[in-house]
């Protein structure tokens, strides 16, 4: 395959999987940790990377989500949902490293 288009379409799927994550949380006032993390722009092995932290970052704060249940491959499996509001509180009292998750911490913290 040509580079130019395998950028092309890399960041088109980029593009696609954040705006979908967007649109869900929107459409049901609700999300996970990750989908609020891809939301942001980050991309699913990053988003999970961080949202270990955010748990941790949660549970201190004493910040409880909605459960529910969610599909992963063929499998269900049990999950936590925030809403943007509580969301940006976990996140304004996260301090990442790492610049990509400065720059996500920030947006995530101005979304609600």
């Amino acid at each position: 395959m040509i580079r130019s288009n395998r950028t092309r379409r890399a960041t088109l799927k980029a593009r696609t999987r954040t705006t979908r994550a967007a649109a869900r949380i929107n459409r049901r006032g609700t999300g996970t940790l990750a989908s609020h993390a891809i939301a942001q722009g980050l991309t699913p092995r990053d988003a999970r990377s961080m949202v270990g932290t955010l748990r941790k970052i949660a549970t201190k704060l004493g910040v409880v989500g909605i459960p529910g249940r969610i599909h992963r491959g063929q499998h269900m499996r049990d999950c936590t949902r925030y809403t943007p509001s509580a969301v940006a509180l976990i996140a304004a009292a996260y301090r990442p490293r790492r610049p990509e998750f400065k720059l996500a911490a920030t947006r995530l913290a101005l979304a609600a």
